[in-house]
This record gives structure tokens, C-alpha cells and sequence, in this order.
């Protein structure tokens, strides 16, 4: 009986390691990414910073597409946590130009983040082992419930939740995406500076159109 406990306090301290270098491998690369660039990131940079070679890192991540899925899956933590404190009016509607809004500020805070969790492909490549994008469910769901609710309420022209949350998500991303791959000041002419008002408004506007 001895004998069994102490081989299972040995697999749970080897699990409890292993996890704490995860969580360290994941905690480098994420402030790499916010400051030097998702460019800057690679296995070797990531080992160098912890101080271990590289054949480490690769006992806990087989390529560089793997690990930037966990750090995905940080951002989209970060991500929640906004929404969860700045998405809290009780009127439906209310919530939904909230959550909009929050979506932006996220965009123009951490703009590597937002890269990393909607353009970049890489971590999407990690996906061929998994069978659902599971990083993007909580923020989705969070849509997508909130829009059923503005639905049941009747304060959205919307019928379908599904048509509903994509179209809310498409128009706020392709938003972002435009004017963090430089399209929009280009096109416009709207100075850099002035476009996170001119996204404001525009979300704004939008919201306007589909209020029932």
C-alpha cells in the first residue's frame, strides 16, 4: 500500500512539473509575442529565454504551430476577462454594444494577441489533431447567447442566432483586421490616429441598423 502511494505522489509531482514548464513556456512566448512580435517567436528564441536547450521544449510541444495554440488560448483568457467586466448592463441590447465595443478595445490593446486569435493561421494548424476549435467556443458562445436573448426580447432584427452572431462578429472583425493590415487609413485617408473613432462610430451605426 506504501509502495502505491508513494508511485502515485511520484506521477502527480511529474504531472505538476510538467504543467508548471507549460505554463512557463506559454508565459515566455506570450510576452515575446506582445513585445517583439509573433515574427520574434520560434522554439529556439522561447528556449533561450528559459534558459534550456531547444530539444526541451520540443518534450512539451512538438512544433512551434502547437505551442502558439496554448498561447492562443491565453489571449482568448485576456479576452473574456474584458468582456466579463465590461460587459454588465442588464438590457440586452445594451450588452451587445458593450460587448462590440469591448471587442475593439481589445483589438487596439493587444493587437499581436488579436492577430494570433483571428488572422494568423499557425495556430490553426494544430487543429488537425483536434476536432473543434475549442479556444474560440467561450467568446463565441458568449455571442451567440446574448443574441438568442436580444432575439427572445425582440430588440434585434435578427430571427436567427446563428445569421445574428456571425454577422456581428464578421462586420467588428473585418473591421479590425482592415485597419490592422493597414487597409482602411490607406484607402480612406483616415489617419491612424483618427480611426479608432471612425471604428466606433461605424459600430455604432451598425448596431443602429439591426436594432429592431
Amino acid at each position: 500500500m506504501h509502495c502505491k502511494l508513494y508511485n502515485v505522489g511520484i506521477i502527480e509531482r511529474k504531472e505538476r512539473e510538467k504543467a508548471e514548464m507549460r505554463r512557463r513556456i506559454v508565459d515566455v512566448a506570450v510576452k515575446m509575442i506582445v513585445e517583439e512580435g509573433y515574427e520574434k517567436v520560434s522554439i529556439r528564441n522561447i528556449a533561450d529565454k528559459i534558459e534550456y536547450s531547444p530539444a526541451t521544449i520540443y518534450l512539451y510541444y512538438k512544433d512551434k504551430d502547437q505551442l502558439l495554440y496554448d498561447v492562443q488560448t491565453e489571449a482568448f483568457a485576456t479576452l473574456a476577462k474584458d468582456f466579463l467586466q465590461k460587459v454588465t448592463h442588464t438590457d440586452p441590447f445594451k450588452r451587445l454594444e458593450q460587448l462590440a465595443h469591448a471587442y475593439l478595445d481589445f483589438s487596439r490593446n493587444h493587437p499581436e494577441l488579436y492577430d494570433l486569435m483571428f488572422i494568423i493561421k499557425a495556430p490553426m494548424n494544430a487543429l488537425v489533431e483536434k476536432e473543434k476549435w475549442e479556444n474560440g467556443d467561450p467568446a463565441y458562445d458568449g455571442l451567440y447567447h446574448l443574441m438568442q436573448e436580444c432575439i427572445d426580447k425582440k430588440v434585434v432584427k435578427f430571427k436567427d442566432a446563428t445569421i445574428g452572431t456571425l454577422s456581428v462578429w464578421a462586420f467588428a472583425h473585418g473591421f479590425v483586421s482592415l485597419h490592422l493590415r493597414g487597409r482602411c487609413s490607406k484607402v480612406s485617408g483616415v489617419s491612424d490616429e483618427e480611426m479608432p473613432a471612425i471604428m466606433n462610430e461605424a459600430i455604432k451605426e451598425y448596431l443602429r441598423m439591426i436594432k429592431a
